[in-house]
């Protein structure tokens, strides 16, 4: 048996019949992990000892009961910015290197009811800020396709770990498509819900109006398996709303008779990778040959997406990361009054791109600019929810590409800024309004890179999502895997 060409269905099913235990699959993900990730560095702590106690229980468990959810004794990762008892949470930032958790984050608790065992904590870029995990205060993640290029950000550690078979699925975190983009680079389904859908409580907050828990994992139907537990209301996260979770599994059909998809022509301007660009009209055209209505539409207010986003997420973020003060918990460095312990502690603690993005929000929200900025930015978000309203009145679904390209070398974008904000042009206008989006992998470029491509629903429509993004998989049936 081959662990890296297990998905959650294949293991669960080989646990039902006996053939293999939990806690066999926790030395098996472990043997990988040691294996592969001295040259990935997909995880920043493996939970050795945790997760060999916690397989053993759950082995324990099914023997008692005789009954098992379809995740029960699935080796997974989750992303270092999401809490998890008793275990570090850094969030990639020096500023919180010795801190632990002293609490569950809601999507944490409601898997540990169905015991799936949690391998370890991933990289990310520092506090969720960056395209390609180079961010991260402990270094960066490389990709499983090619060693000498970016795992795509912010969650690269957990896109890494699934594609290089050290996890049969990894939760990441999605503020301006932080699952979806590294899911397009790594070759593996990326998963965003729509806002409200899934609780962000425990989850180190970014930006609170944008964030949302995330699913890296091999399949469309293991992502609407993992999303069916995650999904729901919560009463410690206001912004959840109270609408029945629907069975997604009984969405996963492949005749897509009947279906209207639309295609933004906003998304195929100019700056898309030609091989990008000739890989989703190829899935465009599976569609077509699957029963689905194709047709071209406009989204016209996207182009202020980027915009808006650059103005929203640090203005969010220059508020969210004012906590972190050398007083309550994480890093404290001294000083001889209350206002140097700040200043040390911060400089000390937060990276380059921290500080450079708490500097732009506070500006933005700053008395004499907030008019000029920040509430130009809202309105202009405002926009854009309409235009994908509108949109969803004539059609089901959106398809358009993941990323304008396909990873790309360590260090190429790091010396500007700009070029890195510009890889969430497709992605980050789903966060703006608050809609779902799903990436399933299309194809291989002529060197051996892959490339995702985006749905998008509208929201609480995460069904159709699922529904289109199985048969798309099922359609193009690519097994894509590795050489490492």
């Amino acid at each position: 048996m081959d662990f890296t060409d297990l998905t959650i269905k294949s293991a669960s099913e080989l646990l039902s019949q006996k053939k293999v235990s939990a806690l066999e699959l926790a030395q098996m993900s472990l043997k990988r992990i040691k294996e592969v990730d001295d040259k990935l560095h997909a995880f920043l702590y493996v939970a050795e000892k945790e997760s060999l106690e916690s397989a053993k229980h759950t082995d324990e468990m099914i023997i008692a009961d005789h009954e098992h959810s379809a995740l029960t004794g699935i080796p997974y990762a989750v992303k270092d910015n999401i809490l998890v008892k008793g275990m570090q949470a850094t969030a990639a930032s020096k500023i919180l290197e010795n801190y632990k958790a002293t609490f569950d984050a809601t999507v944490i608790r409601k898997l540990k009811q169905v015991s799936p065992t949690m391998m370890g904590k991933t990289n990310l870029d520092e506090f969720g800020m960056g395209v390609s995990t180079e961010n991260s205060a402990f270094g960066p993640t490389k990709n499983p396709y090619d060693l000498s290029r970016v795992p795509g950000g912010s969650s690269g550690g957990s896109a890494a770990a699934v594609a290089a078979g050290e996890v049969l699925f990894a939760l990441g975190t999605d503020t301006g498509g932080s699952s979806r983009q590294p899911a397009s680079f790594c070759g593996v389904v990326g998963f965003k819900p729509t806002y409200g859908r899934a609780s962000r409580h425990g989850l180190i907050a970014l930006g609170s109006s944008l964030d949302q828990p995330g699913i890296l994992a091999k399949t469309v139907e293991d992502t609407a398996t993992i999303f069916q537990i995650m999904a729901g209301q919560d009463e410690l996260d206001t912004t959840t709303l109270p609408k029945p979770v629907p069975d997604y599994s009984k969405f996963l059909k492949e005749n897509l008779k009947g279906l209207k998809i639309g295609v933004p022509k906003e998304y195929f301007a100019a700056g898309l990778d030609p091989e990008v660009k000739t890989i989703i009209e190829q899935g465009i055209k599976k569609f077509e040959e699957l029963g689905a209505q194709v047709s071209e539409m406009s989204l016209p207010n996207v182009k202020y997406a980027l915009s808006a986003y650059y103005i929203i997420l640090p203005v969010e973020i220059s508020a969210n990361l004012s906590r972190y003060d050398g007083i309550r918990f994480g890093l404290s460095a001294p000083g001889k009054n209350l206002e140097e312990v700040y200043y040390n502690t911060r400089s000390a603690g937060f990276g380059a791109e921290p500080k450079r993005r708490i500097m732009i929000g506070t500006y933005a929200s700053s008395a004499g600019y907030y008019d000029a900025y920040y509430k130009k930015a809202k309105l202009a978000q405002g926009l854009i929810r309409d235009d994908f309203k509108k949109a969803f009145e004539k059609v089901d679904l959106i398809v358009t590409p993941t990323s304008p390209n396909v990873a790309f070398k360590f260090g190429e974008k790091t010396s500007n800024p700009l070029s890195a904000y510009l890889e969430d042009i497709f992605t980050g206008p789903l966060n703006i309004a608050g809609i779902p989006g799903l990436v399933v992998p299309g194809g291989l470029t002529k060197q051996g890179l892959p490339v995702g491509i985006q749905l998008i629903a509208n929201h609480f429509a995460e069904e159709k999502l699922f529904m289109a993004g199985h048969a798309l998989e099922q359609s193009l049936n690519l097994k894509l895997k590795p050489n490492i």
